[in-house]
């Protein structure tokens, strides 16, 4: 995934395209004073670093690393961010419903790499709440998938009782 620099860039958070504040950090980048988001390998070097400076973190998880290596920090993250390497590979979904529902985490599950509109709604649905979509990919375009359909029947993180269990 190509980190992108200090500037700011729109994000879909809560179906709403906004400005997002979050800087993506390299291994060796210097740390800003605003919120940032850096590997798991740098989290677990510079733990305590990251939280004594009193601003938001998260981490970037890559989609092959269990995410309950990261059950006890949980609670100290504002943003865990599951990888895409490729449109196909679908293993952050599972992260993410894992991040939900079996560790209870409440704060923001960002999809990043390479996040297309088709996804977003599928996405929402395990858990994500804020999607970084490819630069040549329109934000707004993504925003109708979400309408694209007006009931979901099977249970997930967006909703835990199936249809015929919520009174329709």
């Amino acid at each position: 995934m190509p980190l992108r620099s200090s500037a700011m860039r729109r994000i879909i958070k809560n179906r709403q395209i906004i400005e997002d504040y979050w800087q993506h950090l390299t291994d060796d980048g210097e740390l800003p004073a605003n919120p940032v988001i850096v590997s798991l390998a740098r989290w677990k070097q510079q733990r305590s670093v990251l939280l004594e400076r009193g601003e938001p973190v998260g981490v970037r998880l890559p989609n092959t690393i269990n995410p309950a290596e990261l059950a006890e920090d949980l609670p100290k993250l504002a943003v865990v961010a599951l990888e895409f390497p490729k449109f196909a590979d679908g293993r952050a979904y599972s992260q993410a419903r894992l991040l939900r529902e079996r560790y209870g985490y409440r704060g923001e599950i960002r999809a990043v790499g390479d996040v297309l509109r088709d996804q977003v709604f599928f996405m929402a649905r395990g858990g994500f709440d804020v999607f970084e979509l490819r630069e040549d990919r329109s934000l707004e375009d993504a925003l109708e998938a979400f309408g694209e359909f007006s009931e979901s029947y099977q249970p997930a993180a967006d909703q835990p009782l199936p249809l015929y269990r919520r009174g329709r």
